[in-house]
């Protein structure tokens, strides 16, 4: 079925309200929907431009980043790795958008034009369950980051960015040092040695470039030790 598909359709099609979608609509979507592509510290997206659809990452990581923390080494961002959406409060704003959308390293983005946005609103109410379940994950993505961007340690800060709350699917994170640096808003030495304490407390293993959580349980407990810190 899908042989002759883009990277764009095929991801669409597997979405878990697509197939409630009547015929008509899923074709829509489907032909809809179209990727574009940025190398490694390209702003994809910047800010205060036009918002022309709902967004998902086919491949890569990207960085959401206010325009006024791109200097701020200290500032906390949200990572979006491949298979993840994202922009969904900017496509449900008439307004342009907020941040700026960056790639931590080659990325392919697909977009949902807001008129098929605006429509599966309209119409789907498997689309809206999906979409108010995914705003509510950004929210606590979101007070997470604000609470550890003010408060805790270094430790507590690499080690939250390691958790299920931003890595739901995969505990084994094609992600390098610096990628987490990135995001966590820390030094790469920092980050480098925080990772080093937790491997050597046997939490993860760091190999080639990636970062495999071996045991979230302890994981948990070094988040809930480093709390207070």
């Amino acid at each position: 079925m899908f042989a002759t598909t883009s990277p764009a359709e095929r991801f669409i099609a597997c979405q878990p309200w697509f197939a409630s979608l009547p015929l008509e609509l899923q074709a829509q979507v489907r032909t809809g929907v179209y990727a574009n592509e940025g190398a490694k510290g390209e702003v994809m997206l910047p800010a205060g431009t036009a918002v022309q659809g709902w967004h998902a990452v086919l491949s890569g990581l990207v960085m959401l980043r206010s325009p006024a923390a791109a200097q701020q080494r200290a500032s906390a961002f949200i990572g979006i790795p491949d298979g993840e959406w994202f922009g969904e409060g900017s496509a449900m704003k008439p307004e342009p958008r907020k941040y700026d959308v960056v790639a931590l390293r080659p990325t392919q983005l697909m977009c949902l034009p807001l008129h098929l946005f605006a429509t599966l609103r309209d119409t789907s109410l498997a689309f809206n369950q999906f979409l108010v379940q995914h705003l509510n994950l950004r929210l606590g993505q979101a007070m997470t980051i604000i609470e550890a961007g003010r408060m805790r340690s270094p430790e507590h800060r690499v080690a939250l960015y390691l958790s299920r709350i931003f890595w739901r699917s995969t505990r084994r994170l094609n992600l390098t040092q610096e990628e987490l640096g990135q995001l966590v808003g820390l030094s790469r030495q920092t980050v480098n040695r925080v990772l080093q304490s937790l491997e050597a407390a046997g939490i993860v293993s760091l190999d080639f470039g990636r970062v495999a959580i071996l045991d979230d349980e302890a994981l948990n407990g070094h988040l809930a030790a480093t709390a207070a810190q």
